[in-house]
């Protein structure tokens, strides 16, 4: 049976951390689906030190846009990590995709899985709110994402100064 877990929690609060854990006491190898993309110099250092953490226990895809399809090749491989949701929301809104139809459609992958998905996401709604369109876009996008991974999730995670608390 499978087994979906979202960790979530503000910048720098530690939830990739928490959910590298979580996702190798669930086995290993893992598979690493990795959304990001470097655009620029500073964000491929990011990913760099990411891999660089990870070390030999993983797999990573880099998928920027096709997780769902992602998610069904290595279904069976063993646990998954997806890292993270709000950067694929963010690839989707740039490509001018359906952001809530993706979301559905993830909804309902994450229901037919054989194997655990660990899934990274940013809590966006708790600061100031944005000053322009695209920012309040976002910010509210990313909410409506985040409520609906949430709510077919076994399990929920809050990342907190790199300490999990468990929502759900």
């Amino acid at each position: 049976m499978s087994k979906t877990i979202l960790v979530t929690g503000g910048a720098r609060s530690g939830k990739s951390g928490i959910a590298e854990t979580k996702t190798l006491q669930l086995g290993r190898p893992a598979i690493y689906v990795a959304t990001a993309q470097a655009h620029d110099a500073e964000m491929a250092q990011r990913i760099a030190r990411h891999q660089a953490r990870r070390g030999d226990d993983w797999t990573t895809i880099a998928e920027p846009i096709n997780i769902v399809q992602t998610l069904a090749r290595t279904d069976g491989r063993g646990p998954r990590l997806l890292d993270c949701l709000t950067l694929w929301l963010s690839n989707l809104m740039l490509a001018d995709r359906d952001w809530q139809s993706a979301g559905d459609a993830l909804a309902r992958a994450l229901s037919a899985q054989r194997s655990p998905v660990v899934i990274v996401t940013n809590e966006v709604g708790s600061g100031i709110v944005p000053e322009n369109a695209l920012a309040r876009a976002f910010r509210d996008a990313a909410g409506e994402l985040n409520q609906k991974i949430a709510k077919v999730a076994d399990e929920v995670w809050l990342a907190v100064a790199g300490l999990p608390l468990k929502v759900k």
